[in-house]
């Protein structure tokens, strides 16, 4: 081999292995996050699935890398989540009337699969999509607004529950199940700063997240001593407000088919974990 050409490969040899060397002296640990968007619900009241209602999201996040390719996240996030009947263009939906807000509050737990190898800092290795999957638990609360006063909805059994009249209706449990599913980017701005968007869509085991699922049922609510309905009755039912009555007993009043569920997109920052691997030794010493 000619020297010229011995001199080139050599001194390539050399580049790429300072190049490995430095590749492979930090180690990506994790990271920390935290993040801001829009959240919004789908369900009994918003059955065509629109995005005509976003409410503020916001959380964060711990996520330890496992590889370059696999992680595990745990997750915090608090969501303002509501919709109301009179945004459908349904006709019967915009007659029943009904709507809800409620905060929900979860945590979560992710397995997370980038599908690049990323390596802040590393030139080459500074972005990745990434998908997750998860199980996490969340509470809420459903509430709604008569004349100007809120009312939370789930103690007033809108639809018969915890009444002597419907012995099997229960009072629904405040905390659920929600499996969350993310597709993400991110971006290394530096070995120590990255920024990212992802979507986040949760399947819930829940239908009353909007405190709408089965049939009204205007027997369960007496009057007032003095004969006037009361909140509880008229929070149950408000179609009388367009001018119609349909809350019949029996009638339905959801879909207890489909389980309620909803969905964030958020933007946020993350600051890595990283701890340096110290080259070996040279042998003998």
């Amino acid at each position: 081999m000619p020297r010229k050409h011995l001199i080139i490969s050599l001194l390539a040899l050399g580049f790429l292995s300072a190049n490995a060397q430095v590749t492979n002296s930090f180690v990506h640990q994790g990271e920390i996050g935290i993040y801001t968007g829009v959240g919004h619900y789908f369900g009994d009241l918003n059955s065509n699935a629109n995005i005509n209602r976003p409410k503020l999201a916001a959380g964060f996040f711990f996520r330890k890398q496992l590889g370059g390719y696999i992680s595990l996240r745990l997750t915090g996030e608090y969501l303002q989540l509501g919709y109301s009947d009179i945004y459908s263009k349904n006709q019967v939906q915009q007659i029943r009337n009904l709507s809800f807000n409620t905060d929900v509050w979860e945590a979560s737990i992710s397995g997370e699969f980038n599908f690049f190898n990323f390596r802040p800092g590393i030139e080459g290795y500074s972005f990745t999509p990434y998908l997750g999957l998860g199980i996490g638990a969340f509470s809420y609360d459903p509430y709604a607004y008569m004349a100007s006063e809120k009312y939370y909805l789930r103690p007033l059994g809108t639809e018969g529950q915890g009444s002597s009249l419907y012995p099997d209706l229960q009072i629904y449990n405040p905390i659920a199940i929600c499996v969350p599913f993310t597709v993400g980017v991110k971006y290394a701005l530096d070995a120590r700063v990255n920024v990212f968007a992802e979507f986040t869509y949760r399947f819930t085991n829940t239908d009353y997240l909007d405190d709408v699922s089965g049939v009204f049922a205007p027997d369960a609510f007496p009057p007032l001593p003095d004969g006037s309905p009361s909140p509880p009755f008229l929070l149950q039912d408000r179609s009388y407000e367009t001018g119609f009555s349909i809350g019949t007993k029996g009638r339905q009043r959801g879909n207890s088919v489909q389980p309620d569920s909803y969905a964030s997109f958020k933007v946020g920052v993350a600051f890595n974990l990283e701890t340096y691997r110290c080259p070996p030794s040279p042998r003998g010493r």
